[in-house]
């Protein structure tokens, strides 16, 4: 599967899963958990639309989508499973996707500051 289409799986997940918890568990969850709920699904969909346009870059920007994607599963789906009454450990694992996410970030300013230079 190529970057861009990963970017357009994760955006129809961030959908989903922000429509499911908006009409199917609304009321259903704590305040808490309803708040990880939306922070995930805020990251998730912030980072598919990254993913997508990096998957339609030229090849170059590439890595920093790679790291957006794994990065983005992991936070969301961590905050996801908690939400729904997953352990609480799980919040243990959520900044490894919050790393990777940062990752993505640090290579886009590097890419943009070598391409810059080379202009």
């Amino acid at each position: 599967m190529n970057l861009a289409s990963v970017g357009g799986v994760l955006g129809v997940l961030a959908i989903s899963l922000g429509t499911l918890g908006v009409h199917g568990l609304g009321g259903r969850m704590s305040e808490q958990a309803q708040g990880w709920w939306e922070t995930g699904t805020m990251y998730l969909l912030v980072h598919a639309v990254a993913v997508l346009a990096l998957g339609l870059a030229d090849k170059d920007w590439h890595r920093a989508g790679w790291f957006f994607a794994p990065g983005a599963a992991i936070f969301a789906g961590t905050l996801y499973a908690m939400a729904l009454g997953g352990p609480r450990w799980l919040g243990a694992v959520t900044p490894v996707g919050g790393t990777l996410m940062l990752f993505g970030w640090g290579a886009v300013f590097i890419l943009g500051m070598v391409k810059s230079r080379s202009s």
